[in-house]
């Protein structure tokens, strides 16, 4: 599959990106986050603003700058890591505006002791949503209606935003054109990633805003490439497994030889949610529960 790097982030700037949807970017690039957030303001005379982004004062001041005298009905958020969820605290300050999410922060399974750490430097633990959502929840605003889409994997509350009657879904960090997203136990889970990639292909999209970088134009040709890059990372993991490798660290060693090593911890995190998916589907086996130290083997 093809990724889309061309991506311009006029940050501290609102570009017009469909009618009635302008997207602002965090000035917070990485090697995770591409050029940084985005942020999407939606509505005319009256706003819901999704995702507002990390703790950073100069994007709150362009977002309240191109927000103006206009009144902002909700502060959405896809999911609570640190790029996305934390400047709402302020923005709800600043407009009044009630908070809206899928709950707080919480694993995907009830995480090892030497998980935490992990697990508390990804997520935003102090963010609680004044308006706690349900999967297919209808939210309603001035002119617009946006449906819940709950599509864990990626984090467990995530949830990707469906502007009704328009073919437009804010996808979050779920689906993105620049890269594949990041799986990272015990706050992301392989399955319930694959299966919340089977939700947005059951709908008739047209177009996906991500949380970072540009427009993915072709929805159901896009995720059917995702949905066929994990398969063939997991038969490229199970070939290894065949090869004689053990550890997670000689597998990624393997098959992410041509990765920025800068990426090299995630792709730890990636081919472990694929062992431990395979685990529990039982096509691999291991000692105890799975972990990143453990020793893997086929069955």
């Amino acid at each position: 599959m093809e990724f889309n790097l061309k991506f311009e982030p006029h940050y501290g700037k609102a570009v017009d990106v469909a009618p009635g949807i302008q997207r602002m970017t965090v000035n917070n690039p990485s090697p995770f986050t591409f050029h940084g957030t985005n942020t999407y303001i939606l509505g005319s005379s009256s706003l819901a603003i999704i995702d507002p982004g990390p703790e950073d004062r100069a994007h709150l001041q362009a977002l309240l700058a191109a927000i103006g005298s206009r009144p902002v009905s909700h502060i959405i958020v896809t999911h609570t890591h640190r790029d996305h969820s934390p400047l709402a605290r302020h923005l709800r300050e600043a407009t009044g505006a009630p908070t809206v999410g899928f709950g707080p922060h919480r694993p995907s399974r009830i995480p090892a002791s030497d998980e935490m750490a992990q697990l508390d430097a990804s997520g935003d633990s102090d963010f609680v949503p004044d308006i706690a959502l349900v999967d297919d929840q209808l939210i309603e605003g001035d002119g617009w209606t946006l449906r819940t889409i709950h599509t864990p994997g990626h984090a467990s509350n995530h949830c990707a935003f469906a502007l009704e009657g328009t073919g437009i879904t804010f996808s979050g960090d779920h689906v993105m054109a620049w890269s594949t997203t990041v799986v990272s136990p015990p706050d992301g889970s392989m399955s319930d990633y694959m299966a919340s990639l089977d939700r947005l292909l059951e709908r008739d999209d047209t177009l996906l805003l991500p949380g970072h970088g540009g427009p993915v134009t072709k929805p159901s040709t896009f995720l059917r490439g995702l949905k066929a890059h994990r398969k063939m990372r997991e038969r490229a993991i199970l070939e290894r497994l065949s090869e004689g490798d053990r550890t997670i660290a000689e597998i990624v060693a393997a098959i992410y030889r041509d990765t920025d090593p800068r990426l090299h911890r995630a792709a730890a995190s990636s081919v472990f949610a694929h062992l431990e998916d395979l685990v529990t589907r039982g096509r691999v086996a291991c000692e105890g529960q799975p972990s990143i130290r453990s020793e893997f083997m086929l069955i």
